[in-house]
């Protein structure tokens, strides 16, 4: 990328995007667009045409997604296919029609079979059913890499995909009934420190075992894989992949975070285990080989990103109140 390139990064206000955002500030590329959702609906196909058409831009980072933890998934089934679905055709549309050459799409590592083989190469993609909780949000994402596979096939364009495993840091959604696990975690220790609670209880057995990265390092490795030239990264994902999995190639047994997440916050209490809990999968880590091969490997380790975290959210959360 040339440092004056005129950068679209959607979904600039999100975990992901914002981080993007920063990382692409901080190595001086000035001339990054961005638009809020009261500025731009992604999903009006005309209004995303005619912003394309009037902008001039040179490479799209699509981070823009509908995102939620497994209650939200479940709830909200509906919201979550169409949504996704509508930001990725449009965008992804749109940025070919206006000659737009590069796209970085930004998929999840629930588009991997519920049961895999651990850890999951970007082979498995396609080879067995998806967990229930999320099929919805997973098919738009898998229809995303689609997208971006097809559009390179019939139109030689350069639109590649990265799949992040779970990812947390600042930006992320703290909602006591909608976020995914670190940021529940962080929200129900916090509150239960300022209560004065003895106890907070944990779902699951917490044997089952998760891969988590922080979201600085996604960004930087969304930086670095949209800035590959095309003939590495073509020659590193074939056959017929357009896809490349992000994430430390490392995981923790869910009472290992429980316990971390604990110690950070500075909660005092005891941890309890409700095992009539569903744990979910046993494993879900992913096979970051490909991303190794192409110079990449993460650097913020899980308790030093957990404490950025917490103090980000300490900063930006003093509405939180308590009993």
């Amino acid at each position: 990328m040339e440092l004056n390139s005129r950068i679209f990064v959607a979904g600039h206000r999100g975990m992901v995007g914002s981080a993007i955002v920063r990382q692409l500030e901080a190595s001086g590329y000035g001339n990054i667009i961005t638009r809020t959702r009261d500025e731009l609906d992604l999903t009006n196909q005309q209004a995303v045409f005619d912003f394309f058409k009037t902008e001039n831009i040179d490479q799209v980072y699509l981070a823009a997604a509908k995102v939620g933890g497994i209650v939200a998934n479940n709830t909200y089934p509906a919201d979550f296919i169409y949504e996704n679905l509508m930001v990725q055709c449009n965008v992804i549309h749109a940025a070919h029609l206006a000659n737009v050459q590069k796209l970085l799409f930004l998929g999840s590592s629930c588009i991997y079979p519920k049961l895999a083989t651990q850890p999951m190469a970007e082979s498995a993609l396609l080879t067995g059913e998806l967990e229930p909780t999320n099929e919805p949000y997973a098919v738009a994402k898998i229809a995303g890499i689609k997208l971006c596979e097809s559009y390179n096939r019939q139109y030689s364009r350069d639109y590649r995909s990265v799949m992040p495993t779970n990812l947390y840091g600042p930006n992320d959604n703290f909602h006591p009934e909608n976020s995914h696990v670190i940021p529940a975690l962080i929200r129900r220790f916090h509150e239960a420190k300022l209560n004065g609670d003895k106890e907070v209880v944990a779902w699951g057995s917490g044997k089952p075992m998760r891969e988590f990265l922080y979201v600085d390092d996604m960004a930087n490795a969304s930086i670095h894989v949209m800035n590959l030239s095309n003939q590495v990264y073509k020659d590193n994902t074939q056959p017929m992949l357009s896809h490349i999995n992000v994430g430390s190639g490392v995981d923790y047994t869910i009472r290992e975070l429980v316990e971390t997440v604990a110690s950070v916050v500075g909660f005092e209490g005891s941890i309890n285990f409700d095992v009539s809990r569903p744990d979910g999968a046993p494993r879900k880590l992913m096979d970051v080989g490909r991303l190794k091969v192409l110079g990449w490997e993460y650097m913020v380790e899980l308790d030093q990103g957990l404490r950025k975290t917490y103090n980000w959210f300490i900063e930006h959360n003093g509405h939180i109140r308590v009993k």
